[in-house]
């Protein structure tokens, strides 16, 4: 929080406040709803596999929401002033989506993130008139923002303290009224699980806490990567886990448990190797047709995990997962086959799980 300099009652402060507040809800006012996808499944299993399509944002992604939401957030605290920066760590696509918002209302944007984030993720946020501050330690990103925020005299967005505060989870056009509303003329319009990945942790708790709030039946899965504390954090109950090693599915998996993940709203998490997930978003692209980030393969893997466990109990209904950006932000990692050697990610065995699968309905165990 930065510290207070400006007069809040000066006429022009508020006069500048009340100009952003409406860029930003004017973008929210201009942008129409995201779609919904099916997956094709055969019809005799009587499940519906869906994707909500994040990547149709106008900054490409699911963190186009949840930046929106920071930005107001910051501006009615206080927190973000005229001619001082915003600061944010990320692993690229929540800054892609900050800068474009930082743009709009007029601030300098500054983004902390691995060296190892894509080059496309840098190329975008520097198009949004972003910098780009690259450290070699993930773990340090944290702490250098807050630094560049003091230094600079500006504000520390930190995402993964705020995103799961800062959206409205009761509702409002939030992600989770929009699957339940666009569902709602489906043949299953409750779905039996939402498969949400998680980065800050955000949006798994928006959309549980908007299904215990509306009172569905709908099961909450967060499928983790590799090299991410969450799962470990969940199943043993332990705040303080951490693992030394960054993420290779960017924008999903984090060294620490974050502030915003909130594991007791959720019911299931699962642990998604990187060649499975890298499988899956080429599965879906076979699929579909569409290319996406390794974080909706992580999803899908699960998902289609979770929907051959409902073919073997006998059970029909909906599955939900996100789309959470385009593939082409990826094309030297998920789509590389040269990349998956360096990796040492052997994708085949996972690729025939998928379509042994999509062909018999059995998932081996």
């Amino acid at each position: 929080m930065p510290t207070v300099d400006v007069d809040r009652s000066d006429p022009d402060y508020r006069s500048w406040l009340k100009e952003a507040v409406r860029k930003v809800q004017a973008d929210a006012n201009r942008t129409a709803d995201t779609h919904v996808l099916r997956f094709p499944l055969p019809e005799e299993w009587g499940i519906d596999l869906y994707l909500k399509d994040e990547s149709t944002h106008p900054t490409g992604s699911l963190k186009h929401r949840l930046a929106r939401s920071l930005f107001l957030y910051g501006l009615c605290n206080g927190w973000i002033r005229p001619g001082k920066p915003v600061i944010e760590s990320s692993s690229g696509s929540t800054a892609v989506s900050e800068a474009y918002f930082a743009s709009l209302i007029g601030v300098p944007f500054i983004a902390v993130m691995p060296a190892t984030t894509s080059r496309e993720k840098t190329r975008l946020i520097e198009f949004h008139g972003g910098t780009c501050h690259l450290v070699d330690d993930p773990r340090t990103v944290y702490a250098v923002s807050a630094e560049l925020a003091a230094e600079s005299g500006g504000h520390y967005m930190d995402q993964f303290t705020y995103a799961e505060r800062a959206t409205d989870w009761r509702g409002n056009n939030n992600i989770a009224e929009s699957i339940y509303q666009q569902l709602r003329l489906e043949r299953y319009p409750e779905p039996a699980w939402i498969v949400a990945t998680a980065g800050t942790g955000g949006t798994s708790a928006t959309i549980a806490r908007y299904v215990h709030y509306m009172q569905y039946d709908t099961r909450i899965c967060v499928p983790d990567p590799e090299n991410s504390c969450f799962f470990d954090g969940w199943r043993t109950g332990d705040a303080e886990t951490d693992c030394a090693t960054a993420s290779r599915i960017e924008g999903i998996g984090r060294p620490r448990m974050e502030p915003s993940f909130v594991p007791g709203a959720i019911d299931r998490m699962m642990k998604v190797p990187d060649a499975a997930s890298v499988a899956a978003v080429r599965a879906l692209e076979r699929a579909i047709g569409r290319k996406a980030g390794g974080s909706t393969g992580t999803g899908l893997w699960s998902a289609l995990k979770i929907v051959a466990e409902m073919v073997a109990a006998g059970r029909t209904g909906s599955v939900v997962t996100l789309l959470c950006d385009p593939g082409d932000r990826y094309l030297d990692k998920y789509y590389s086959d040269s990349w998956l050697e360096e990796q040492g990610l052997d994708i085949a065995p996972y690729a025939a799980t998928i379509e042994d699968f999509l062909e018999t309905g059995s998932w081996p165990v």
